[in-house]
């Protein structure tokens, strides 16, 4: 005589409930237009100075051996973006990431490309 297993049941119970909030394709799409952005080396490479302090536009020229005009255009870009804020003072203006999600994006992105597989 050939014994049957039992049929098995699950406990839907103990799986996690999957959430009903599914971002909207407008947000979607916000998302999507802001990492294509980020993907301009120029802009990163601003970003990435501006993750360690601070600077003035002739200083990250000089530093990214680009012309003030063309760092201003990528300056002007990332504050549409709100990914930077700057203040004056006097005649300089200073450029900073915009706040702490900001830096924590930028460094997330970083470290992950520097991971050894």
């Amino acid at each position: 005589m050939i014994q049957s297993n039992p049929p098995i049941t699950l406990d839907i119970n103990i799986f996690e409930p999957i959430p009903n909030e599914l971002i909207s394709i407008e947000k979607a799409q916000r998302m999507a237009e802001f990492f294509s952005f980020l993907g301009d080396p120029n802009r990163l490479r601003v970003l990435s100075l501006l993750a360690k302090k601070e600077f003035c536009v002739s200083d990250l020229a000089a530093l990214l051996d680009m012309s003030e005009s063309a760092v201003s255009h990528q300056l002007r870009n990332l504050r549409a973006m709100r990914l930077v804020s700057y203040r004056k003072q006097g005649r300089n203006v200073f450029y900073r990431l915009h706040d702490s999600h900001i830096f924590h994006l930028y460094q997330a992105v970083a470290e992950h490309i520097d991971e050894k597989d």
